[in-house]
């Protein structure tokens, strides 16, 4: 009677468990399937017009399409390389710089602040014709839009991240004769590696909004070029296809990230468990 009596338990527990995340998970979802019902419906009961907004099945329909002529993955694959290279770009360049001007020199950090909030609000399209005339029409100008976009949520969320450190936390590891590196390793950077994922992500959603800009430069293929040619032949389906590939791109690239960071930031986890 006791085994079956445990059992039972478990087996409540699990069911318990089960239902919570179901409950969990239809909560963050019921705002989405309700737009995407409207999305069908609106169209076919004429509350937007449908000649102008296909229905969300036309439109999965169209990608579906243009997936098995392949058109539509070599599309995803230069825009995803545009957006891969600019992305890893401003990280690799906004990490290390935002670290610096934090932690190793404050007083310079103070000095360009200022200067760093006026470029980060300076609009990227009025940029477009710096950008032609520095790099002329190719890959590099397009690269480097998504670049600029992408490096200040990174810089700013690392410089606050680091700024946010508990100080006694860095004064007890250095009472302890703990080297510079090892501080940085492990106190530094554990301690703002939250700030800066927020700002990974926030990085990854700029880039993939300044896809179709940073394709309005000379180019010939990828999803944004695909938008606007669409736009241009009025082709409304293939307009709305591959514009909702960018955004389940942004989505995808965004839910990636947040995997990595719990892979990563484990005491954070942790502390919130106990």
């Amino acid at each position: 009677m006791d085994i079956d009596s445990e059992t039972y338990k478990t087996n409540k527990k699990r069911k318990m468990s089960a239902g919570k995340k179901f409950s969990k998970f239809f909560r963050k979802s019921i705002a989405v399937i309700l737009f995407l019902v409207f999305w069908q419906v609106a169209p076919v009961l004429g509350i937007v017009d449908h000649q102008f907004i296909p229905t969300f099945t036309e439109t999965v329909g169209t990608i579906i399409s243009l997936t098995l002529k392949n058109e539509m993955l070599v599309h995803v694959k230069v825009s995803i390389l545009r957006v891969a290279v600019g992305f890893v770009l401003a990280g690799v360049m906004a990490v290390p710089l935002g670290f610096l001007l934090a932690g190793g020199f404050k007083k310079l950090e103070e000095i360009l602040d200022p200067l760093l909030q006026i470029l980060a609000q300076v609009n990227p399209f009025s940029l477009f014709p710096v950008f032609i005339l520095l790099f002329g029409i190719g890959e590099v100008a397009k690269i480097s839009i998504i670049f600029w976009v992408s490096i200040w949520p990174i810089l700013f969320s690392t410089i606050t991240g680091v700024k946010t450190i508990d100080p006694l936390l860095v004064k007890a590891a250095q009472a302890m004769g703990t080297s510079r590196v090892k501080l940085f390793w492990k106190v530094v950077l554990p301690g703002a590696a939250p700030s800066i994922f927020s700002g990974l992500k926030m990085s990854a959603g700029n880039a993939f909004l300044m896809l179709i800009a940073a394709e309005m430069i000379g180019a010939s293929s990828g999803l944004g070029w695909m938008v606007l040619n669409s736009e241009v032949n009025f082709q409304i389906n293939r307009l709305f296809a591959a514009a909702l590939t960018i955004a389940l791109l942004g989505i995808f690239i965004n839910k990636a990230i947040g995997f990595v960071e719990k892979k990563v930031v484990v005491w954070k986890q942790n502390s919130f468990i106990s």
